[in-house]
């Protein structure tokens, strides 16, 4: 949404926070703006060898190189500062680019398993694209956060628009996927999204969620009393995915757009 609204030049006069409790994102964020030409020089390089090496270089990367290196960082925190080299931020969006269908998963010992994907001719290093992505990162009004969502909202005040992407709820016991920290994210942590999102619109917020038309986000913003008293509606959109071990299950899904800005 910031890329989409920073094209658009509609927010650069505006304050902006980038929040996640992701340290691999907001440390690619900061190593693409801060380096990003150090950065298109290793993904390149890295290219090259997958070009080679295909499945076994994107294990080595992985396994000897990716995860081992950010152990060293300790970012098993959910906030704090994190220092990323160019170098680890370029094996990120490698392994993005060329893991299974893009996902991003961690195991419970924190380290990164996602599969090698099956691609024919991956785009690896877009330069283009890095270069304009680091633009807009670049941008003075732009700041960047390793927090929870709690704290990342923490300052948001009347009048400020709030975009809440969290790892979905599951559809079903089979469909879990919480691991896109070594945390997780589970009912109680949406539970307590919800709450957070409530005050934001009690604070005069313009808050828009994203989430799965779960029973319990269905639940949370659909039936409950304390949600539509605040002035939140659910709505049901439908957008593709691809992320799922049965493949006949891909497609279009019905996904929850919750907020308390009014339409048309």
């Amino acid at each position: 949404m910031f890329l989409d609204l920073y094209a658009r030049g509609v927010v650069e006069a505006h304050p902006i926070v980038l929040g996640d409790t992701n340290a691999d994102l907001i440390g690619t964020y900061a190593a693409v703006a801060q380096h990003v030409d150090s950065v298109i020089r290793a993904l390149r390089r890295l290219a090259v060898g997958h070009a080679s090496g295909g499945e076994e270089h994107y294990y080595k990367i992985r396994d000897a190189r990716f995860n081992p290196q950010r152990r060293e960082l300790d970012i098993s925190r959910t906030e704090g500062p994190v220092t990323y080299p160019p170098a680890l931020a370029a094996m990120f969006l490698y392994l993005n680019r060329t893991g299974f269908n893009g996902l991003y998963r961690l195991n419970t010992r924190g380290d990164f398993n996602v599969p090698a994907g099956r691609y024919a001719n991956p785009q690896i290093c877009d330069a283009a694209n890095l270069r304009a992505v680091a633009a807009a990162l670049r941008s003075p009004t732009v700041e960047l956060r390793h927090s929870t969502f709690e704290a990342t909202v923490s300052c948001c005040a009347s009048g400020d628009l709030v975009y809440l992407d969290p790892p979905y709820a599951p559809l079903s016991s089979t469909a879990s996927f919480t691991s896109y920290t070594a945390q997780g994210f589970t009912d109680d942590d949406q539970k307590q999204l919800q709450r957070v999102v409530i005050d934001l619109v009690q604070r005069g917020c313009f808050v828009v969620l994203s989430n799965s038309t779960a029973p319990l986000i269905t639940a949370l913003y659909e039936t409950d009393l304390t949600a539509k008293r605040a002035g939140l509606r659910a709505y049901r959109v439908p957008a593709r995915r691809s992320i799922n071990s049965d493949p006949s299950r891909r497609g279009t899904v019905d996904e929850y757009v919750i907020t308390n800005v009014r339409q048309g």
